[in-house]
């Protein structure tokens, strides 16, 4: 199994339409096959100024690869993450044995 993470700050205002709107949209990426346990998070820590993260599972490699390669998540990627995200951190897991 692969956790992937990310954690993210938007280049728009808080609380704004476009903020709305980039949330809204990014939920077409739990439709990719392989996809599991999508989960779009409110980040609370004060220790540092990310606002948002996405969590999802993956079962393998494969799956993963697979997402990463998929038509909708390259648009994805190319039209909203690029132009919209300021700063971003991702963490991709595996379980320890």
């Amino acid at each position: 199994m692969i956790r992937h993470t990310v954690v993210f700050r938007l280049k728009h205002k808080e609380s704004s339409a476009e903020e709305a709107k980039f949330l809204a949209d990014a939920k077409i990426l739990a439709a990719i096959p392989g996809v599991e346990k999508f989960e779009q998070l409110r980040q609370v820590s004060p220790r540092n100024d990310f606002r948002f993260g996405f969590s999802m599972e993956f079962a393998d490699q494969a799956a993963y690869s697979g997402y990463n390669d998929h038509p909708d998540h390259v648009a994805f990627v190319r039209d909203r993450w690029i132009p919209e995200v300021e700063a971003f951190l991702e963490i991709d897991y595996a379980p320890l044995s």
